[in-house]
């Protein structure tokens, strides 16, 4: 029972150490790549995956805009008496 105890013990402190990890600061190559003056604005500056991620959110909130507008026509009329 010790035995589990400490192998646990010893497994949580390895996983929770950052010593191992040599993590690169990168916040200068990001600054220059956001305050450059390209003409693009800030939120497509990042790329590819800014961009796709620009259009889906666009075409999200069209369709669900489009969406809203039909209910809304449908709900307003009234309903045909069988």
């Amino acid at each position: 029972m010790w035995r589990n105890v400490q192998a646990l013990r010893q497994i949580s402190q390895r996983t929770i150490s950052t010593a191992s990890r040599r993590l690169v600061n990168r916040v200068s190559e990001n600054q220059k790549i956001f305050q450059e003056d390209n003409g693009l604005p800030v939120h497509l500056k990042g790329g590819a995956k800014d961009s796709m991620l620009y259009r889906t959110t666009a075409g999200l909130t069209l369709f669900g805009a489009m969406y809203v507008t039909y209910y809304l026509l449908v709900s307003s009329m009234p309903k045909k008496p069988n």
